[in-house]
């Protein structure tokens, strides 16, 4: 990986979740300035050297100031382990998170707004899919300027068990008729997925852009 020409002001909401916990240490590794917004009983679990802001991620308004100057938002808050019996979960928390982190960019001017969203369509976590389409239309209708990343499953620590289904995978990723489907739900591991968000905070658009599974997978190999 090279490191960035311009250091980058990243505010992080989920700081200390799967993704958050991962994706600040190698932020501050690479010299960028990170806040990382967390309630008050998580404070203690961030990592040295990144600004602490202590708020409620589900209301915009408990945050919303600290945001003010960044270059970048990266929305990262959400259910662990999602599945598909979680879907009063994810409306209670994912939805509110982001749609509150969408204002809080709005009203602030943050240049880049960074967003975790789920591969789609598919046939399973139709919950779960729904909250994430609602929360991309709502960035739309804010007007920011977005990386809105689509993986399917991230494969990490806790998050193995779909490795089984790698056999399955790889033959409908042969079958011209599934090879599209396949890819676009394909599995992705942390690594890439940390890669891939450091790349989008490292490179921000021009306009908004969809980073789908083969891309994430592509920028591993090519860009970092």
């Amino acid at each position: 990986m090279t490191h960035p020409i311009t250091q980058q002001r990243v505010f992080v909401t989920g700081a200390t979740g799967y993704l958050g916990a991962r994706l600040i240490p190698l932020l501050l590794e690479r010299g960028h300035q990170v806040t990382a917004l967390v309630r008050e009983s998580s404070a203690r679990n961030v990592a040295a050297g990144c600004r602490v802001v202590v708020g409620n991620p589900l209301n915009a308004e408990t945050f919303a100031e600290s945001v003010r100057g960044s270059d970048t938002l990266v929305q990262l808050v959400g259910v662990p382990k999602p599945s598909p019996w979680k879907g009063a979960q994810f409306r209670a928390i994912d939805g509110p998170s982001a749609m509150a982190a969408v204002r809080a960019a709005a009203s602030t001017g943050v240049h880049h707004f960074v967003y975790v969203s789920v591969a789609h369509p598919a046939p399973i976590m139709q919950d779960y899919i729904a909250v994430r389409r609602e929360c991309e239309a709502a960035i739309t209708r804010a007007g920011l300027i977005a990386t809105i990343l689509r993986p399917w499953y991230i494969l990490g620590p806790g998050h193995w068990w779909p490795l089984a289904l790698m056999p399955v995978y790889r033959v409908l990723e042969q079958v011209p008729a599934t090879r599209e489907s396949a890819m676009r739900l394909g599995l992705v591991t942390i690594q890439e997925m940390l890669a891939a968000l450091l790349w989008s905070i490292e490179h921000p658009p021009v306009k908004t852009r969809v980073i789908d599974v083969p891309e994430i997978r592509r920028l591993v190999r090519s860009e970092i």
